[in-house]
């Protein structure tokens, strides 16, 4: 397994591994990623912005097994986004969360103080990972926020 900056090629695998997981879920719903219209071209959208990247895990034959990115959240400068942070089923409870988190908090550390994130409570093991990195769930999300479908929300310091 290789954690790697997103290339174009990579676009179409991470936009079905997001929408297979979130439709596991059943929430394939507005106000989700799953609607993000941007989903289709994900690398194309990371390298327009300041001080973003999108990372994807990719396996012996380069095939995106799981991805996440880190973006400005709004119009603080101080503050970015864990977006998108999925793994495909069959990659899944083998540590690779884990690893995009810390190649994109590493990166965020550079460039923010904080980091903010969106979720669902119903995701358990994403809400236990986020704490394991020392996230803080808060009450209501932040102002900005562009899925508003979500109901946890979370900060982490990065200083």
């Amino acid at each position: 397994m290789q954690i790697r900056e997103m290339k174009e090629k990579d676009n179409q695998r991470m936009e079905r591994i997001i929408k297979r997981s979130l439709e596991s879920f059943e929430l394939n719903i507005p106000g989700t990623a799953y609607f993000d219209p941007q989903l289709s071209s994900l690398s194309h959208y990371y390298q327009q912005q300041q001080n973003a990247k999108y990372w994807v895990a990719v396996n012996a034959q380069d095939e995106v097994i799981g991805g996440v990115g880190i973006a400005p959240f709004g119009q603080k400068k101080e503050v970015c986004e864990l977006q998108k942070l999925y793994i495909s089923p069959e990659a899944q409870g083998k540590g690779l969360s884990k690893e995009l988190m810390k190649v994109a908090l590493d990166f965020a550390k550079e460039h923010y103080t904080c980091c903010y994130l969106e979720t669902f409570k119903e995701l358990q093991a994403a809400n236990f990972l986020y704490v394991k990195f020392d996230f803080r769930q808060l009450e209501k999300p932040l102002d900005e926020t562009e899925h508003n479908a979500c109901d946890a929300w979370y900060i982490k310091d990065l200083s």
